[in-house]
């Protein structure tokens, strides 16, 4: 896979860093050419210094044949324009986008070219929640611009879902169960997968089908 991340910072880096290890090919951008000259040795990817919110910058770096954009820079605005340059100029298939400030959270929709956002203090808090709560809905992600969520529920005792098969269940068909955590095991959901107390649920879910998703696995107060 080919992936290009804007920005050198701690983020763009270690994310550069992980990709390339994993044998993709790393495409990073920096509008500071000393930056990237002091990084070029220690990094082993693809360096530009280029302004990833200029059109020239990115479609002489052939950014139209990439996978996959990462905006990680530390301003919410360039970040913005980076998505929505590489979707509609460039036609990039996935732009992953990096929330500085989370009151900007609400702007990183399909309209700004974004199709994940990832607000470091909505996922912490989203983590700490899934750690605690049992019995409750739990967002955990954020897709296509704010209408699709990956949301996590521990099942409690008297959960309506605990007891049946997901088949049996009833999910909408605008959701979907992804996985299931038991006992520290992955457990790949099928039709006939039968749920208990203390399964963690991972379901992708659309904003429209999440309040009847809560109905099926979330017990009444």
């Amino acid at each position: 896979m080919k992936v290009a991340i804007a920005g050198a910072g701690s983020v763009g880096t270690a994310i550069a860093r992980d990709l390339a290890a994993n044998g993709h090919e790393v495409l990073l951008f920096d509008k500071d050419p000393a930056v990237v000259e002091r990084l070029r040795p220690h990094l082993a990817v693809r360096w530009v210094a280029a302004d990833a919110c200029e059109v020239t910058s990115l479609d002489a770096a052939g950014l139209a044949d990439v996978d996959v954009v990462v905006a990680a820079t530390g301003d919410d605005e360039d970040n913005l324009v980076i998505s929505l340059l590489a979707k509609q100029e460039f036609a990039v298939p996935r732009i992953v986008a990096r929330v500085n400030h989370p009151s900007n959270h609400w702007m990183f929709t399909e309209m700004w070219g974004v199709d994940v956002s990832v607000s470091t203090p909505q996922l912490m808090t989203a983590l700490v929640e899934e750690a605690v709560s049992v019995g409750s809905l739990v967002r955990l992600l954020q897709f296509q611009g704010g209408n699709a969520h990956l949301v996590e529920i521990t099942l409690a005792t008297g959960s309506p879902a605990a007891g049946r098969s997901i088949a049996d269940i009833g999910v909408p068909r605008d959701a979907t169960v992804v996985a299931v955590v038991r006992d520290d095991r992955l457990v790949v959901p099928r039709g006939d997968t039968v749920l208990g107390p203390g399964d963690e649920v991972l379901l992708l879910v659309t904003g429209e089908s999440e309040p009847e998703v809560q109905r099926l696995f979330v017990a009444a107060s």
